[in-house]
């Protein structure tokens, strides 16, 4: 579960993805932007260390997945990943990462594709008192196809998607960056997501074994 803070924020969520994604080599326009928040998840850490969290948002025309995570301290070797530092009224100095290049997050996202490991649950907390937070989205893994060993290859790999791809396990994961909101499909293990006023599933992610042993 994802404890949420009411907490003051600086700079804004929206407002270090709008000068972040400019900066991007996958963003269509290095014009300034503004984003628009659409709706969010999270993930759990097992660890309980590291705020794991996907925003989707509007900007530029296009709707943009954005993972991200939030660190109480500067990842080692993820230097390029880091989009900025955020003051956090609760809990202080936060090192904000593109998730890409982050552990937690590939271990996160494996858990989806491969378990089904669901979204995290949010909730705020006051004197002692929880109370759990709606879903703005709905969040589906499809699994591992039945039968399917790890080491067999899905039947086709998709093309022309706007994607970063991250190794891990000997998997590659490819992360959509740029949504499409009409319908394409991905193979399993796949990660997909509905939300209000989008009732076709959209593609967040999906899995391929490496090939050829790199």
């Amino acid at each position: 579960m994802a404890l949420i803070y009411d907490a003051e924020l600086r700079p804004g969520k929206m407002d270090l993805i709008s000068d972040w994604l400019p900066t991007t080599v996958w963003f269509p326009t290095q014009e300034p932007v503004t984003a628009q928040k659409l709706c969010a998840f999270r993930f759990d850490d097992p660890e309980g260390a590291v705020g794991i969290e996907t925003l989707i948002v509007a900007a530029g025309g296009v709707t943009v997945q954005v993972p991200l995570t939030y660190r109480g301290a500067p990842l080692a070797g993820a230097e390029r990943f880091l989009i900025t530092e955020m003051d956090h009224s609760v809990l202080g100095r936060r090192w904000v990462y593109d998730a890409l290049g982050d552990p937690a997050y590939a271990q996160a996202l494996e858990a989806a594709l491969f378990s089904k490991q669901g979204q995290a649950a949010q909730y705020t907390e006051q004197n002692g008192v929880r109370e759990l937070l709606p879903e703005s989205m709905k969040v589906r893994s499809s699994g591992m196809p039945d039968g399917a060993e790890l080491v067999d290859a899905p039947p086709y790999e998709p093309q022309d998607w706007t994607v970063s791809v991250l190794e891990h396990g000997g998997w590659e994961f490819s992360v959509v960056r740029l949504l499409d909101l009409d319908g394409r499909t991905a193979p399993d293990p796949s990660l997909e997501a509905t939300w209000q006023d989008q009732e076709i599933p959209v593609v967040f992610a999906w899995g391929m074994p490496v090939q050829g042993g790199r």
